[in-house]
């Protein structure tokens, strides 16, 4: 099984390393009009250990990662928390939900000009943004999870004599566990997304104001540096959090 595993990696390998070389070919064959627009993977690379060594990419990138971090964590936290409580508790969740089923539909960034006049431009507008981004999703999938509990287990439990709090820790949390990780999985990445937009139009640090700031100077491969990051990053985030979900759930689903 584990030879196998390897094999099907490599597999998966291959597609990436023909795209990366038809790149190369075609950018210096000159098949596209103009090299300058269409640099080459190999002078993209040179280009993205140049940010490395100079500073550059390591400081934008840590700010866009603390924003990121901050954000999702706050935002994730206060979506799982309240979501078990609307979940397990129908008075609060018919009291809360018409507010969330009016606020939900906004994109975050939808919020961008009336926080930007709120905060102002600052440390707090994109972890906000990112707040938002991971709130809303994380409490509905929360909701469902908790909700899909078979209201027999939570009887069964009862007669047991296991207390409310007992029920929420081993029967409740447990079972909800692969909705909230859905939750996560599906918004780690989007933070990241919705972040370099946030970064791009109003924040002077980051990777997307690093993005935009090498678009006015026409550097195509800083460019391309930017989005490699935004892609290697959104596919971390998401992996790290269904590795997170087979750990924890993977025996007993």
């Amino acid at each position: 099984m584990n030879q196998l595993t390897k094999i099907t990696r490599q597999w998966e390998i291959l597609p990436v390393a023909i795209f990366l070389a038809l790149w190369e070919v075609v950018a210096r064959l000159n098949l596209v009009p103009g090299q300058f627009f269409f640099p080459p993977f190999s002078v993209v690379i040179e280009e993205f250990g140049h940010l490395i060594a100079n500073g550059v990419l390591v400081d934008n990138f840590l700010s866009s990662l603390i924003r990121v971090l901050i954000g999702f964590f706050t935002g994730s936290l206060a979506g799982v928390t309240l979501g078990v409580v609307m979940g397990w508790n129908e008075t609060t969740n018919k009291a809360l939900h018409p507010i969330f089923s009016l606020l939900y539909p906004i994109p975050a960034l939808g919020w961008l000009p009336i926080l930007m006049l709120w905060f102002g431009i600052g440390e707090l507008l994109p972890i906000t943004i990112i707040f938002i981004c991971s709130f809303f999703p994380v409490l509905y999938n929360t909701i469902t999870g908790i909700r899909a509990v078979p209201k027999g287990f939570i009887r069964a439990a009862e007669i047991l004599g296991a207390s409310r709090m007992e029920i929420l820790k081993t029967v409740l949390l447990p079972l909800a566990l692969p909705n909230i990780f859905t939750g996560l999985r599906l918004e780690a990445g989007m933070a990241w997304r919705v972040i370099i937009a946030a970064e791009m139009v109003a924040i002077p640090t980051g990777i997307g104001a690093l993005l935009m700031r090498a678009e006015s100077l026409i550097r195509v491969d800083i460019i391309i540096v930017c989005l490699i990051v935004l892609s290697v990053m959104c596919l971390s985030f998401e992996k790290f959090f269904i590795f997170m979900e087979r750990r924890l759930t993977g025996k007993w689903r």
